[in-house]
């Protein structure tokens, strides 16, 4: 099927009117997220991968929130809005409207069934069209089928009817071979049908499953085709279901990365959004995170204890539990342990960004380090860069935010605070504790010394009675019996 640039025999409508109300959320269901993708977002990636002709979405529940995202996942689609009337049944029939007269084949994909594989659904509609079925629905058999509609045969195998969870008996209830919400159809007998079902259910709703008897009524074939793989048909009905979903996705795509060359050691600690890429010969350590649009280079090393979210990762970069959001690491650059980058953070090849550093909308030059215990932000560091511990960019005066700059081939000594907007110029060196207000000339040498004054007895005579007085008491006339001693050997 998906030889053909597009198949015009098939059509897809992908359901996504429903609110979901076991998911207890304010989110549509179709809009929670696994892998990096909304539900619905997956579902419309295997529906294009089958090159239909057309492609329709029917909305209602937070209909504009739902609109937005399914477009932004396939601009192409058609967007159709169910009426008043609740049911798969009726956002069915609405669509088939949208389709006019088409009188190929329909597959109906359900929003909240994201774990569905090509393969699956090639084989499904092939099955469809080799048995001249008007109808045939996708199953699966599963040890536990509560809340999923039960596939009914009669006696001979065929398939009589569908029954949801709410609607079903004692005996009915107890079939594991559950519907996946997923069907083809010959367009002219769902068209013929569809109006014919009613709403004399426990919901009130026209369920596009009744048809499947009314198909059988009339004397047409209707067909099953089950899935090789139960898993790939669950749908997401509450949290828990979710989060299976998501486990069963990241497992498949941990697997096909480690197919294509790269080292996981702990793919049950390792989650990679289905967004992300990743070259041969990367190595991702235990406890990682690589979510949405992240790209890690060749020979790359990310974790453990590592989170990194829309960033960019060079060739032969190492990042050690480090937490990072649209950032970009250069190649053969060094990040962690325990850094954190924030959006705007460019990090040039072979820089570091080290122990305990925040970094925010900041360019780190080539070959630059800024080791430990600082915070960069609205920077930019030229090349060959050292900046000693401690350093601060003081970048907000309490209104606005400034930019600090700092040359090429810059030390600094320690405890350093850069005072926005500030300039220090290349090759310029600045004194341990020194507060920069002022440029900086190249060359120069920045300090900012005030001469060291004590104040004797200052901590007995305003801490008397603290334990810092006591001991500094008995210092103090040790001390001068030992200038006395020597005055007296004198």
């Amino acid at each position: 099927m998906t030889e053909n640039i597009v198949d015009t025999r098939l059509a897809v409508i992908v359901l996504a009117a429903g609110q979901g109300t076991r998911m207890k959320s304010s989110i549509p269901k179709v809009l929670h997220r696994i892998g990096g993708r909304p539900l619905v977002g997956h579902v419309l990636d295997i529906a294009y991968a089958l090159s239909p002709e057309r492609v329709v979405v029917v909305v209602r529940h937070e209909r504009d929130q739902v609109a937005a995202a399914v477009l932004d996942s396939a601009p192409d689609v058609v967007v159709v809005d169910q009426d008043e009337t609740p049911g798969t049944g009726r956002a069915v029939e609405m669509a088939l409207d949208e389709l006019g007269g088409f009188d190929g084949d329909v597959l109906v994909l359900s929003g909240d069934v994201p774990l569905l594989e090509e393969a699956t659904l090639v084989n499904l509609v092939r099955a469809h069209r080799d048995g001249a079925a008007a109808a045939t629905v996708l199953s699966a058999d599963v040890p536990d089928a509560t809340g999923y509609g039960r596939v009914i045969r009669a006696a001979d195998g065929a398939v009589q009817r569908i029954v949801e969870q709410k609607d079903a008996t004692a005996d009915e209830a107890s079939v594991s071979e559950i519907n996946a919400g997923v069907y083809v159809f010959q367009a002219p007998a769902l068209r013929a049908h569809i109006s014919l079902v009613g709403t004399a259910n426990a919901q009130g709703e026209k369920y596009l499953t009744d048809i499947v008897a009314l198909l059988r009524a009339s004397g047409l074939t209707v067909a099953v085709s089950s899935a090789p793989d139960a898993a790939t048909a669950l749908g997401v009905n509450d949290r828990v279901q979710l989060s299976e979903a998501a486990r069963v996705l990241n497992a498949r795509t941990v697997r096909r990365w480690q197919l294509e060359g790269v080292t996981i050691l702990d793919p049950a600690t390792t989650w990679i959004d289905v967004t992300a890429k990743l070259a041969p010969d990367v190595t991702v350590l235990p406890n990682t995170h690589i979510l949405r649009a992240t790209v890690i280079a060749e020979g790359a090393t990310v974790g453990p204890d590592t989170s990194l979210v829309d960033c960019e990762v060079g060739e032969w970069a190492t990042v050690t539990r480090a937490d990072a959001t649209l950032a970009v690491i250069g190649a053969s650059a060094t990040v962690g342990p325990f850094a954190y980058l924030r959006p705007g953070t460019y990090l040039g090849d072979k820089g570091k960004i080290g122990t305990f550093v925040e970094t925010k909308n900041s360019t780190i030059g080539e070959r630059s380090k800024v080791p430990h215990l600082s915070y960069i932000g609205d920077t930019t560091i030229g090349t060959g860069v050292n900046l000693g511990a401690g350093a601060i960019t003081a970048n907000y005066d309490d209104i606005a935010k400034h930019r600090t700059e700092i040359g090429d081939e810059v030390h600094t000594g320690s405890h350093n605070v850069f005072v926005a907007p500030v300039r220090v110029g290349d090759g310029a060196k600045t004194g341990a504790g020194a507060v920069i207000r002022k440029d900086v000339p190249a060359g120069a040498l920045a300090l900012s010394v005030a001469p060291q004054r004590n104040i004797e007895g200052w901590v007995e005579t305003n801490r008397p009675g603290t334990g810092a007085a006591d001991v500094a008491a008995r210092a103090r006339s040790a001390q001068k019996a030992d200038d006395g001693a020597q005055e007296e050997d004198g």
